[in-house]
């Protein structure tokens, strides 16, 4: 049975990712959430202004982005979940040449959420595999045989 907080980030995930409505960052997100994990060299993202670019960006190397939540764990305002995406390469926007490779990619995220808005957020998704799989880096080392 889904609860309240799930519902969010299912719907999160739909409204934002699936459908691409940016409109939703605005509805969904506290102005002053703190985004962990999606900003360049470690730095955190900031309310909707700060999201806003990282979602125009990847939706613009990748329009067809569809993200699958597969499980969810909920504690209080906290809700985990894990997801696997699905998404084919046709846009430069992340400074790269468009591959046209579909790429599917596994990710975690954990949210907070307070008054029925995301307030803050941790995320980790195998950036390392989707940039393997398009072709922007080539695996140098085997660590497992």
């Amino acid at each position: 049975m889904s609860t309240e907080g799930v519902r969010f980030v299912k719907t999160w995930f739909e409204e934002i990712w699936n459908k691409g409505r940016l409109s939703a960052v605005d509805e969904m997100l506290a102005s002053s959430a703190v985004l962990h994990g999606l900003g360049e060299a470690g730095e955190d993202v900031v309310g909707p202004a700060g999201f806003r670019p990282f979602v125009e960006r990847l939706r613009g190397a990748f329009n067809d982005i569809h993200v699958t939540v597969e499980q969810t764990v909920e504690e209080g305002d906290m809700i985990a979940a894990r997801y696997v995406v699905h998404m084919t390469h046709t846009g430069p926007d992340i400074g790269l040449a468009p591959s046209g490779t579909r790429a599917t990619v596994t990710g975690m995220s954990i949210s907070r959420l307070e008054n029925g808005k995301l307030v803050e957020g941790w995320n980790n998704w195998d950036q390392l595999s989707l940039l393997q799989q398009i072709g922007a880096i080539q695996p140098q080392a085997q660590l497992l045989p």
